[in-house]
């Protein structure tokens, strides 16, 4: 029992959840595209393998009332498990593309991560040089000095830039608007630090947008130009990429929904796959696939990406900070089951993702769920069965 609710602990920490409720007419039309939802597996011999059984489960029915579909990949050294379940679009319910791309959110910060550890390693930044070095002016005179490292593990003290909205319905109104990280920075240099840098932890997007501009302030090049460079090449992510201000998802892809409750009580659900998201920058403006974000997380546990005098780094917790678990690797620490494993999630509209694996990388998951409410505060169930199953 104890072991169930650490999983549960664990999935909701890989998850920004939703609650939505599907019309009549799409819960009836998704029964008959739930049965062309397609899973592969391949079940090792070893005991610990991924449970293919329980994996299957926990895409049936897609899609329902919390999302339209799902990608996942189980891997590691205890075996590997690939599955899909869902659609491509409501209004064909052709079956969900395995191999879509879709907007990874947050994750985008364990490749910014990974990029400015690079530099480090190139000697083109100090984890220990105040940002305000680098970055003049950006920071109000309030601020004292904030490191590298304050920026990577979130306890830099410097509060949430402005954005075009705090609803949905204000951020929808703006999809297709320009708000640049450079506005969203000086926006929040202007404004009173929320702490002494060090002193605690606030997992905040601003630190990830403050590290997106110092990639560009020590290279002379664009952020995606470099991190490309960095990252990417490096991780053979062939089909990752950052779309700026271009509100498309470029290839092949699921689309992504939002659920909206009518006035009298139905449920609509608004396309919101086309989105500018040039706002969310290093912190959260990546596209990229199941098979590349795993590829990500390999790569970065075995030293292929991040030199490995400076792969400690990603795995080094403030130890002095009550509740900290946050790295400066972007991953944050959590224990399930006796086993450690290192995470980040992802959530725009229509799209939630997630990365997680132990450090020998004998588990690993990968998962895309076009999620019907992507950014609900409430545990998505699709997810927390994807998670419970691929941690059996």
């Amino acid at each position: 029992m104890r072991d169930i609710r650490r999983r549960s602990i664990l999935a909701g920490a890989l998850a920004v959840p939703l609650t939505a409720v599907l019309p009549t007419t799409a819960a009836s039309a998704s029964t008959s595209a739930s049965r062309s939802a397609t899973t592969s597996a391949t079940r090792h011999s070893a005991p610990s393998a991924p449970d293919a059984q329980a994996l299957r489960a926990a895409l049936a029915g897609l899609p329902d009332a919390n999302a339209t579909a799902a990608l996942v990949r189980v891997g590691g050294t205890d075996g590997r498990w690939r599955g899909s379940a869902g659609v491509r679009d409501l209004a064909s319910g052709r079956p969900a593309d395995p191999h879509a791309r879709f907007r990874a959110g947050s994750t985008t910060k364990v490749v910014t991560a990974a990029a400015v550890l690079r530099l480090v390693a190139e000697g083109r930044i100090d984890l220990d040089a105040p940002v305000q070095h680098y970055l003049p002016g950006l920071l109000g005179g309030r601020f004292r000095p904030v490191t590298v490292r304050h920026l990577l593990n979130h306890t830099s003290g410097i509060p949430a830039g402005d954005g075009l909205g705090t609803t949905f319905e204000e951020v929808y109104a703006h999809r297709f608007d320009t708000l640049s990280p450079q506005r969203v920075a000086a926006s929040a240099g202007a404004k009173e630090p929320e702490f002494c840098p060090g002193r605690q932890q606030h997992y905040l997007n601003i630190n990830y947008t403050f590290l997106g501009l110092l990639i560009e302030r020590v290279t002379g090049r664009s952020y995606a130009s470099e991190v490309s460079r960095l990252v990417l090449t490096p991780a053979g992510m062939r089909d990752t990429y950052f779309p700026g201000t271009d509100p498309r998802i470029l290839g092949p892809h699921n689309r992504g929904y939002q659920a909206v409750r009518r006035a009298d009580g139905t449920t609509e659900f608004l396309d919101v796959t086309e989105w500018n998201q040039a706002d969310r920058f290093a912190a959260g403006d990546m596209i990229s696939t199941t098979a590349d974000l795993e590829r990500l997380l390999t790569g970065l546990f075995r030293g292929r990406i991040v030199p490995r005098p400076y792969l400690r780094e990603v795995f080094s917790v403030p130890s002095h900070i009550t509740g900290a678990s946050y790295g400066a690797g972007g991953l944050q620490r959590f224990e399930s089951g006796g086993k450690v494993y290192w995470v980040k999630s992802g959530g725009r509209y229509g799209y939630n993702s997630a990365i997680a694996g132990t450090r020998d990388l004998s588990r690993t998951v990968v998962y895309s769920v076009n999620s019907t409410d992507a950014k609900s505060e409430d545990a998505n169930p699709v997810i927390v069965r994807i998670i419970t199953a691929a941690l059996k």
